[in-house]
C-alpha cells in the first residue's frame, strides 16, 4: 500500500511553504477579502465596456492562482539565469502590483473599488513575501 503525503506537497522539511502552497495561501487571501466585502454587504461588480460584471469567488481565485503561478514561472526562470533573483523577482513583483492597481478603478462604487484594491494587495503580500526562497549555505544567489 503507497501512503500518500499531502503535507509534502504544501510544506517543505523546513516548515516552510513550497510555492504551490504560497499560490493557494494568495488564493485564500484573495477570497477572505470577498467574502469580508460580501458580508459587509458591498456588490462586487466591475465594469467591462459599458456593462457591469459581477465579480464571484470563482473569478476572485483563478484569477489569484493564474497570478501566482505566473509570479512563480518568473522566479523560476530567474533562478537559472541571475545571480540575484530575489531581489529582481520582488522589484518586477511591486512594479507589477502598483501597475495591477489601475484594474480596480473599474469598480462599480467605492465599495467595490476599495475591496478589489484589497485583493490585489492581498495577493501581492502573500506571493512578494513567500515565493521568493532563502538561498541554501553558502549559495549567493538571491541575496
Amino acid at each position: 500500500m503507497t501512503e500518500v503525503r499531502t503535507d509534502a506537497v504544501v510544506r517543505e522539511r523546513t516548515g516552510r511553504l513550497r510555492p504551490v502552497g504560497v499560490v493557494l495561501l494568495a488564493a485564500g487571501a484573495a477570497l477572505a477579502v470577498w467574502a469580508a466585502t460580501r458580508a459587509g454587504g458591498v456588490d462586487l461588480a466591475a465594469r467591462t465596456g459599458d456593462s457591469a460584471r459581477a465579480v464571484g469567488p470563482v473569478t476572485v481565485a483563478v484569477t489569484a492562482v493564474l497570478a501566482g503561478l505566473a509570479g512563480w514561472g518568473l522566479l523560476a526562470v530567474l533562478e537559472r539565469v541571475l545571480r540575484r533573483p530575489n531581489l529582481v523577482w520582488r522589484t518586477v513583483a511591486v512594479v507589477v502590483f502598483v501597475v495591477s492597481l489601475t484594474g480596480p478603478l473599474a469598480g462599480v462604487g467605492t465599495g467595490a473599488k476599495l475591496a478589489l484594491a484589497g485583493m490585489h494587495l492581498a495577493v501581492a503580500a502573500v506571493l512578494v513575501a513567500g515565493l521568493p526562497r532563502s538561498p541554501a549555505r553558502g549559495d549567493v544567489r538571491g541575496r
